[in-house]
């Protein structure tokens, strides 16, 4: 893999990352029910990651937020996205460990996503059996991963806005 540099993404990222989800993702993304979820809440601080090649030029994004599972806490991962002409490298891979990996140091204890299983399977995530996004969600695409042992024993329901 090519060296990026990994930071924290700052306010004045927000709009060239938008570009990027827009030119990675179909058009009507933000019809989708996770984007509900998201909506006036800032996604959290230090978790949300950007890739800058050696001219400076965004690579990748990630980003997460904040949501409850009925009364339990849990961050979304999402959207993940790498520029084209970076794709294949690795860098969505290391963008997903280093967001998890900041997640579990901040102390949050359980993460999920919306995305196909054989693809985020190999970062630990499994379905999400009685976790239950807002619809038209196909529940075989909740996935969750947990960053304490036993994070997600007897966790299940309606996931929510953020209320914190």
């Amino acid at each position: 893999m090519q060296q990026f540099e990994i930071r924290p993404e700052e306010s004045e990222d927000w709009w060239e990352v938008e570009a990027l989800y827009d030119l990675c993702f179909a058009p009507g993304r933000e019809a989708l029910s996770s984007y509900r979820l998201r909506d006036d809440i800032d996604p959290i601080a230090g978790l949300s990651l950007v890739a800058r090649d050696g001219q400076g030029i965004l690579a990748g994004a990630i980003r997460f937020w904040p949501v409850m599972i009925y009364d339990q806490e849990a961050l979304l991962l999402g959207p993940v996205a790498v520029h084209p002409t970076h794709q294949g490298e690795g860098l969505g891979g290391y963008l997903i460990h280093q967001g998890v990996d900041a997640g579990r140091v901040l102390g949050w204890n359980r993460v999920m996503l919306v995305g196909d299983a054989p693809y985020y399977a190999r970062f630990g995530f499994k379905p999400l059996a009685g976790v239950e996004m807002p619809p038209p969600t196909n529940p075989e695409r909740v996935l969750g991963l947990e960053l304490s042992p036993g994070s997600w024993l007897g966790v299940a329901g309606p996931v929510k806005r953020w209320v914190r």
